[in-house]
C-alpha cells in the first residue's frame, strides 16, 4: 500500500480538530493537535485517542494516565498551529485551566467549544502509533461551531470559506 495514497484517503473526509492535553511527571503541560478521536462505548463513556509514537506528548499521556480533549472551535486555527509545532513552550501563551477529574490536564480556555477529561484504562500499540482508551469521566460543550479539517485544509461547521492554516 502507497503510504501517500493512504494519506490522500483519510484526508479526503472531514474530521473534527481537537488539541490532546496532559499534564508530564513534571507537572509541566503538555499537548498535541489531533484529527484521530473517536467514541468507543455510550455505556461506559469512553473514546480513543490515536497518538503518534514520535509525539512529545506521549511520555506525558503514558505517566498521567488522563489526559483531556480540547474540541476546536471554528475560532480555534491558531490553537491547531501552536499544537501541531515541536515546541516545549506551546503553553507559553494559551489561556488554559487545570482539569477538575483528569489529572490537572490543560482545559483550553480560548479556541475550544467542548472539552472531555479522561482516564486511560488500556493502551494499544497499533503499527506508529499508541491508541489510548479512556473512560470519560466529565466532559462540557458549547454551542460554538466546531473547526473541521479536509484535505490540508480547515473550515468551519457550517462550512465557510476554507482557512488556510499551513502558511
Amino acid at each position: 500500500m502507497d503510504a501517500q495514497l493512504f494519506r490522500e484517503f483519510f484526508g479526503s473526509f472531514p474530521t473534527a480538530v481537537s488539541v490532546v492535553t496532559a499534564v508530564d511527571a513534571d507537572g509541566e503541560p503538555r499537548g498535541f493537535t489531533c484529527s484521530a478521536i473517536t467514541a468507543v462505548s455510550a455505556e461506559p463513556p469512553m473514546l480513543l485517542v490515536c497518538v503518534d509514537k514520535r509525539s512529545q506528548t506521549l511520555r506525558a499521556l503514558r505517566s498521567a494516565g488522563a489526559f483531556v480533549v480540547n474540541m476546536l472551535a471554528a475560532d480555534g486555527q491558531e490553537a491547531t498551529r501552536v499544537f501541531a509545532g515541536r515546541s516545549d513552550r506551546k503553553f507559553t501563551h494559551v489561556r488554559w485551566r487545570p482539569a477538575h477529574v483528569a489529572a490537572g490536564a490543560p482545559v483550553l480556555l480560548d479556541g475550544a467549544y467542548a472539552h472531555a477529561e479522561c482516564s486511560v484504562v488500556r493502551t494499544v500499540e497499533a503499527g506508529d502509533h499508541w491508541i489510548f482508551i479512556a473512560t470519560v469521566d466529565h466532559c462540557e460543550v458549547s454551542s460554538r461551531p466546531p473547526l473541521l479539517h479536509q484535505r490540508g485544509t480547515f473550515h468551519a461547521w457550517p462550512a465557510r470559506a476554507p482557512v488556510d492554516v499551513r502558511s
